[in-house]
């Protein structure tokens, strides 16, 4: 994720400014007084994660977990009648494909990088 051209005492400054960077959503900058720039190579989620997209907002989730505990962290309340995978009140489109929140899992990263880097649309 992090590419540091230099093994110099202050590399360790620089991931730390690195860290920051990525939080606030840039992909390379150069720490004044440094001779180096620090490149952040795309921001994704973390390996064996998938992103889900709920009403806008981003979440990283693992994989095989609880789908409808995944998209409440987002704020997404499926409805429920059964909560046995039963009566279909809970189901959702995870990008295109249908699942039902009370049992369903969350599914793997996708194969491709554009689904990877814009995540999974739960609808």
């Amino acid at each position: 994720c992090l590419r540091l051209d230099s093994t110099s005492p202050q590399a360790m400054f620089r991931l730390i400014v690195a860290c920051l960077a990525l939080v606030s959503g840039a992909s390379a900058f150069h720490v004044p007084g440094m001779p180096t720039r620090v490149t952040v190579n795309s921001p994704r989620s973390a390996p064996d994660m998938t992103v889900l997209v709920v009403n806008g907002k981003r979440i990283d989730a693992k994989p095989g977990t609880n789908l409808g505990a995944a998209v409440q962290r987002a704020g997404l309340k499926p409805n429920y009648s059964c909560k046995k995978g039963e009566c279909n009140s809970c189901v959702l489109s995870v990008g295109g494909t249908r699942i039902k929140a009370c049992v369903g899992k969350v599914p793997p990263e996708p194969k491709l990088k554009s689904l990877q880097e814009k995540g999974l649309v739960v609808k």
